[in-house]
């Protein structure tokens, strides 16, 4: 880390050195994202995220610098993500009454619902069941992280190095989401797993699964709809 003459950190210095590290992470939700996010808006917030780090960094608390900036550089792309309105509000309204039915539907028969009982408890066919999943996926940014956004890790916690998935299953719901996850059906299980804990972008994860990128959008909206369900049990 550079320093000036009077012992502080040289801001010019520091967003020179870590800009990679700001690109690096950019680049890592943008594959996973929406086609019309523009990378440059990601950069801009990360870097105000590296700003952040950089006014609240500590260097006698015994913490690395970039695994702190880390935390600071990604929470502020996905503050800045969060904060825009993908989904049109019909779109919204529907997400509402699949996650509805889903619970319902799971009560009533014990187990995770089949695609074709969904569509039929929903009135539409398979066809139009499958294009809601597509189009609640273009919208539902980081949806796994919105699953506990309101019991997050406090804004002051302590940065990790860990996956987003391992993070979030330290927060207050992480008995109640990690049965939620076991009880998915084993392909969305896996596809939970390489989205959040391996960080696989859709189209590795179609080539594991065996299936189109616009189909692994629709396992993943299936799948969070399921957990937001289950959640509701918990709640």
């Amino acid at each position: 880390m550079t320093y000036t003459a009077q012992g502080k950190i040289s801001q010019e210095a520091l967003l020179e050195e870590y800009l990679p590290a700001v690109r690096r992470q950019a680049l890592s939700l943008q594959v996973r994202l929406p086609a019309g996010v523009d990378i440059d808006d990601l950069i801009q917030a990360g870097m105000l995220g590296l700003l952040d780090a950089l006014g609240r960094f500590d260097p006698n608390a015994g913490t690395a610098f970039l695994p702190f900036a880390n935390a600071r550089i990604r929470g502020a792309m996905i503050d800045e993500l969060r904060s825009r309105d993908w989904l049109p509000r019909s779109v919204r309204r529907r997400a509402r009454e699949l996650d509805s039915v889903m619970h319902q539907l799971a009560q009533e028969l014990g187990r995770p619902p089949q695609e074709r009982e969904v569509a039929q408890a929903l009135g539409i066919s398979l066809q139009d069941y499958q294009q809601l999943l597509g189009d609640i996926n273009n919208g539902f940014l980081l949806p796994y992280e919105e699953l506990v956004v309101e019991d997050g890790e406090p804004e002051d916690s302590a940065p990790s190095s860990r996956s987003p998935f391992g993070a979030l299953l330290e927060g207050e719901r992480r008995e109640q989401l990690t049965a939620a996850i076991d009880a998915l059906p084993e392909r969305e299980k896996l596809l939970m797993g390489l989205y959040y804990q391996e960080e696989l972008n859709l189209k590795e994860i179609g080539a594991v699964l065996g299936v189109s990128e616009s189909r692994v959008c629709q396992l993943h909206s299936q799948a969070i709809s399921r957990l937001r369900s289950r959640l509701l049990d918990a709640d």
